[in-house]
C-alpha cells in the first residue's frame, strides 16, 4: 500500500502544481484546451501503442468493453428515472452527463503509476466500451432533450466515433495484434517516448481545470446527479468486486471504473447543445474530487 499512497501524494502535488501556475496567471484555464488536445491525440495513443501492441489480449477482457456499454445503458435508465421531473432541457443536461466516463485524462495517470502496464490494459479494454458510450449514447441523449431544431443522425455519430483518435488507435492496435501484425520498432521505441508525458500533462491538466467555485443553485441539482452516479456505482461495483469470480484486477478496474468523474467531452456537447456550461463545468469538478477521494479510500481498505 506505501506504493499507492506515494502515487497519490505525486498525483495529488502535480495536480496542485497545476491549480497553482493557473491561480498565479502563469497558465490561463483556456491553454487547457491546447493542452487536451496534445494528450488526447497524441500522449494518450502513444501510451496505447506501447501498452497494448503485443499484450496477449484474453477473451475474459473483452468483458469489460461489454461492461462499459450495459454500464452506460444502466446509468441513463435510472437518470430517466431520477431526473423524471426535471425541465426538459435540465433532463436532457443531466441525462448526457450520467453515463460517460472521464478513463483517459482522469484515471489512466493513476492506474499507470499504481498498477503500470497491466492495470492500463485491463482500464483500456473498459474505455473502449466507454467511448461507444460518450461519443454515441451520451451526445444522443444531449441532442434528443435539446431544442426542436438539433438534430442527430447515425452518420454524425459514427464520425465522431472514427475521428477519436484514442479509440481508432485501440481498434488499429487491437486488430494488428489479433492478426499477429507487429509494429515497426521505431515506432513502438516513438511511441514510448511521447507516451512518458501522458501521466504528468494529464495530472497537470486536472489542476488547471481544478475550481473550487460552486454555485448555490446547483446544490439540488448536484445532489441528484451525485446520488445516481455515484451512489448507484457504488452499490453495483462493491458487491461486484467482493463476488465475481474473475481475477482481482479485473474487479478494481469494474469498482473503480463505476466512480470515475464525468467525461470531459461534456463541456463541448453543453455549448453545442446550449446547456448550462457553468453546471457541466461545475459537476465535472466536484465528480472529479470525489473521485480521487473515493479512490484513496478503495485502494487502501
Amino acid at each position: 500500500m506505501d506504493g499507492f499512497n506515494q502515487q497519490f501524494i505525486y498525483s495529488i502535488l502535480i495536480i496542485g502544481l497545476g491549480y497553482l501556475l493557473k491561480e498565479t496567471k502563469i497558465i490561463k484555464e483556456s491553454d487547457g484546451e491546447g493542452l487536451g488536445r496534445v494528450i488526447f491525440n497524441l500522449t494518450l495513443p502513444s501510451l496505447i501503442i506501447v501498452t497494448f501492441h503485443d499484450i496477449v489480449i484474453e477473451p475474459s477482457l473483452f468483458l469489460l468493453v461489454i461492461a462499459a456499454i450495459l454500464a452506460g445503458f444502466l446509468f441513463v435508465y435510472i437518470g430517466l428515472f431520477v431526473f423524471r421531473n426535471e425541465q426538459k432541457s435540465t433532463r436532457g443536461m443531466l441525462l448526457m452527463m450520467i453515463p460517460g466516463y472521464n478513463v483517459g485524462l482522469f484515471a489512466y495517470p493513476l492506474v499507470e503509476g499504481i498498477w503500470g502496464a497491466e492495470g492500463i490494459k485491463y482500464f483500456g479494454m473498459f474505455d473502449v466500451g466507454n467511448a461507444f458510450i460518450v461519443f454515441g449514447l451520451s451526445y444522443l441523449m444531449g441532442s434528443f432533450y435539446a431544442s426542436e431544431e438539433t438534430k442527430i443522425t447515425s452518420k454524425e455519430i459514427t464520425l465522431k466515433l472514427v475521428k477519436s483518435i484514442p479509440l481508432m488507435t485501440y481498434m488499429i492496435v487491437f486488430l494488428l495484434n489479433i492478426v499477429h501484425v507487429p509494429l515497426p520498432n521505431v515506432l513502438i521505441d516513438t511511441a514510448s517516448i511521447i507516451s512518458g508525458a501522458n501521466m504528468p500533462l494529464s495530472l497537470l491538466l486536472l489542476g488547471i481545470y481544478l475550481n473550487f467555485t460552486f454555485h448555490k443553485e446547483y446544490l439540488r441539482l448536484v445532489g441528484k446527479f451525485i446520488f445516481a452516479r455515484f451512489g448507484v456505482g457504488l452499490l453495483i461495483g462493491i458487491p461486484l468486486f467482493l463476488w465475481l469470480p474473475v481475477d482481482l484486477m479485473f474487479r478494481y478496474t469494474l469498482l473503480i471504473a463505476l466512480i470515475l468523474p464525468t467525461s470531459m467531452s461534456l463541456l463541448p456537447y453543453a455549448v453545442e447543445f446550449g446547456y448550462d456550461k457553468k453546471f457541466v463545468g461545475t459537476v465535472s469538478n466536484i465528480t472529479m474530487l470525489l473521485s480521487f477521494f473515493l479512490i484513496w479510500i478503495i485502494i487502501n481498505l
